[in-house]
């Protein structure tokens, strides 16, 4: 497809740098003592950034009539406030006399205390006029109106009860990864069978015990010995496993089993550290195409005494269900996903005869995103349910009718997505959820928490600050604390009320002088034209703080394009680790959210089906490319690429697909082969097995590589099974072709740790800068550091 570059829309931060087309941009190489500078630079970069950012956080201590709060500041040099806010009348103010407080806390104690260093954490107001503290061991009490300290009683070994403990120090600090970082949402999403209950398990109301052994469910009274043989169609290979009780204790619940493949991946750990000898690992791993248990579900009445099977087919994903049963013990219902993820329902099984039928069917050409969940919640007292669905291209909520079994109408709508959702208020008929786009003119990728009516009506965004949201509602629900920032906006915290989303009272914008003083410039977020020359692709980019508007810079992308989620950061932090202290080596370090990507219309993200290999590549090279138009200092003829796992699959797919773009990648732990990867996460996006797996392949596809390549895998990852980096590259040899590989022994899933993260900063300053990185094997008097 040819992309397009249409007009651009920039988001432009602080920093402001010249575009002129006029000027002549010449490459920047690096000579060796700017290289060596850089390396320091990017060495010191996270210690040199740590607490250096003040007033990023708020924790709230409420007081008992929950309308006022105190909050503690930590200021520069190690100076602090307590800040007093009366939420009713919209007033902060410092909880007390900084000054006199510690005059009188000086004179008490014969010690020497200043306004802005006062000796304790955390306060407690002592009705209206007067505070509590710790201090050296003692708690005590300062009248505010006198300001005479006393000394009440001793603290004990901890801190008193009463004393709330103090927020964290520094609530934004560096994200350094280290070398077995299991950063990677797909860790989580093997499929595994439920364990065989060995225990008995005894009814709700004491009076039943049922068991399972010799492949059966037996039942026996609480307090009898005989046993009675509920089933006895279990058998070795289709056994019954796991039985649950209806809260009513009237029916039993069992599964009939039969088992997987079980099939297992293999690891061995070359160097363990009790023996010499290299030891093998092995566990279960389920792969595309693998058999998964197959559950039967079975009821039996208690008093009937006769087991029946329900009607339904066998569940063969997502292992036992859990089970939702209706206020009159007669029906439960249960959420199914089939395998392939084209179709979601939710089931209502009537337990007297074992009857079922849909409340909820959803379908899809594509997929039903499974990985991100579908919100559901069943309303006890309407019999009504609240359903999260991409019915009408954009993830929004539903009103069912439960007993009808169709939709009574949709609750939110419009071209944005529900996020997530807080709460279900079944008394008031409202929902408080998070959401995305809601907006025009925000990046769409940023969060904010709304309320709206069952019925769709009174939908009020109640943090409508330009920024992705946090909040910290009140005890009783009144009012909500927002903090919300984004990667070019220090955070900024608010006082609203609940009701309407008004502003209470502004509190505190977070310090970032000190963070400035160092030479640190916010990330800048750029927005342009993707494949289509409609769609908006939105992205970040981090700039050497040593920068000449006047040269030309490589760029690099750090790339996870996992369709499971979208990864672009939006919140600020000080340090965007692996894109800042790369770009401290004389490169423009980009990060994008392309197509297939989740968090936008069901469109967007339809382009991943089956299609994992496209990895929004045609987006991405046209984001890049407006950028460079934005910027004649962005050189897209030397552009690298990096990330791992999903990413890693994804860098070397770059160099496969896109070689002519495309020069330099460090590809780490990466899924290269979706056959090889676990199932869960491949089916989602990729459906049942078929040829289009083997013709995406990064193995399959090894011949077409071009550019410089380095491989990257721990021996013992348990996510991503290594075999899946070395099948590339023994399908590189065989092609012969030129690439590196790095081999960590002893690593989990991880991006490189410290070692291959100093080896991905000297690969791309080797093949981008055209220069050598330091040679740490030169003799220690001589070498480079």
């Amino acid at each position: 497809m040819r992309t397009s570059l249409l007009p651009i829309v920039v988001v432009l931060t602080a920093l402001r740098l010249p575009a002129a087309d006029d000027v002549r941009h010449d490459k920047y190489t690096p000579t060796p003592d700017e290289l060596a500078q850089s390396y320091d630079r990017a060495g010191a970069l996270g210690a040199k950034l740590r607490n250096r950012v003040f007033k990023a956080q708020i924790a709230p201590h409420w007081l008992e009539d929950n309308a006022r709060f105190w909050y503690r500041n930590d200021l520069r040099d190690g100076a602090r406030e307590f800040i007093l806010v009366d939420a009713e009348h919209g007033t902060r103010a410092p909880a007390f006399d900084h000054g006199k407080l510690a005059a009188a806390l000086s004179a008490a104690t014969k010690k020497t205390f200043a306004a802005d260093h006062l000796p304790f954490d955390a306060i407690e107001f002592a009705g209206a006029g007067a505070v509590q503290f710790r201090e050296d061991g003692y708690v005590w009490r300062c009248d505010l109106k006198s300001y005479e300290c006393q000394r009440i009683k001793e603290a004990g070994g901890g801190k008193p009860a009463e004393l709330l403990p103090p927020p964290k120090k520094d609530a934004v600090q560096p994200n350094v990864p280290d070398a077995d970082d299991e950063r990677y949402p797909e860790a989580a999403a093997l499929q595994r069978p439920p364990d065989r209950q060995t225990r008995p398990d005894t009814s709700p109301d004491g009076k039943w015990v049922a068991s399972v052994k010799d492949f059966n469910v037996f039942l026996r009274a609480k307090d009898a010995d005989k046993e009675t043989q509920l089933t006895r169609n279990g058998e070795a290979g289709n056994a019954f496993g796991y039985v649950e009780w209806s809260p009513d204790s009237k029916t039993l619940v069992a599964y009939r089993t039969e088992p997987g493949d079980n099939k297992q991946v293999y690891l061995l750990e070359s160097s363990p550290r009790d023996q010499l000898a290299a030891r093998l690992q092995t566990r279960p791993y389920p792969r595309p195409g693998d058999k998964l248990p197959a559950h039967e579900i079975w009821l039996c009445d208690v008093d009937a005494r006769k087991p029946f099977k329900v009607d339904c087919d066998r569940i063969d994903f997502g292992g036992v269900p859990r089970l939702h049963w209706l206020k009159d013990g007669l029906h439960f219902l249960f959420e199914r996903t089939d395998r392939g993820h084209q179709r979601f329902r939710v089931i209502e099984v009537d337990a007297v005869n074992g009857q079922t039928r849909n409340l909820v069917e959803e379908k899809a050409e594509t997929f039903i995103d499974h990985y991100q969940g579908t919100f559901f919640a069943y309303l006890e007292r309407t019999d009504e349910i609240v359903l999260q669905s991409e019915r009408d291209g954009w993830k929004h909520l539903y009103l069912i009718d439960a007993r009808a079994g169709r939709v009574r109408n949709q609750v939110t709508k419009g071209e944005w997505v529900v996020r997530g959702v807080e709460r279900v208020d079944e008394e008031k008929r409202q929902i408080w959820f998070r959401a995305g786009g809601l907006r025009a003119g925000q990046d769409p990728y940023l969060v904010h928490y709304c309320r709206i009516n069952f019925d769709g009506s009174g939908l009020v965004d109640l943090t409508p600050g330009d920024g992705t949201h946090a909040v910290q509602f009140s005890p009783d629900l009144k009012y909500l604390l927002d903090t919300y920032s984004r990667v070019d906006l220090a955070p900024v915290h608010e006082l609203r009320r609940a009701t309407d989303g008004t502003l209470v009272c502004q509190l505190e914008k977070a310090d970032v002088s000190a963070l400035r003083e160092s030479g640190w410039n916010y990330p800048e977020v750029f927005s342009a034209k993707g494949r289509d020359g409609k769609t908006d692709i939105w992205g970040m980019v981090c700039r050497p703080q040593k920068f000449e508007p006047a040269k030309k810079y490589p760029v690099v992308e750090y790339i996870y394009a996992g369709p499971h989620d979208s990864h672009v950061p939006k919140r600020f932090s000080p340090l965007h680790y692996e894109a800042q202290t790369l770009a401290e080596l004389g490169f423009i370090v980009v990060q994008i959210d392309g197509m297939g990507t989740a968090n936008r219309a069901r469109a967007f993200h339809d382009v991943c089906w089956k299609n994992l290999a496209d990895a929004g590549f045609p987006d991405r090279i046209a984001w890049l490319k407006a950028l460079a138009v934005r910027y004649p200092y962005v050189d897209t003829d030397r552009v690298g690429i990096f990330g791992g796992s999903a990413g890693g699959q994804n860098t070397l797919g770059a160099l496969l697909f896109h070689g002519d773009f495309y020069k330099v990648g460090y590809a780490s732990c990466g899924c290269h082969d979706n056959r090889l990867d676990k199932l869960s996460w491949n089916e989602q996006w990729m459906g049942v097995l078929g040829p289009h797996y083997a013709e995406q392949s990064n193995v399959t596809n090894a011949p077409k590589l071009r550019g410089k390549l380095l491989l990257v895998v721990g021996e013992l990852d348990t996510n991503v099974p290594p075999e899946s980096t070395l099948r590339v590259a023994d399908a590189l040899i065989k092609a012969n072709k030129d690439f590196d590989l790095l081999v960590l022994p002893g690593t989990n899933h991880t991006l490189g740790g410290a070692y291959g993260e100093r080896r991905r900063r000297d690969f791309f300053v080797r093949h981008l800068h055209g220069v050598d990185p330091p040679d740490r094997n030169a003799p220690a008097s001589g070498r480079a550091e």
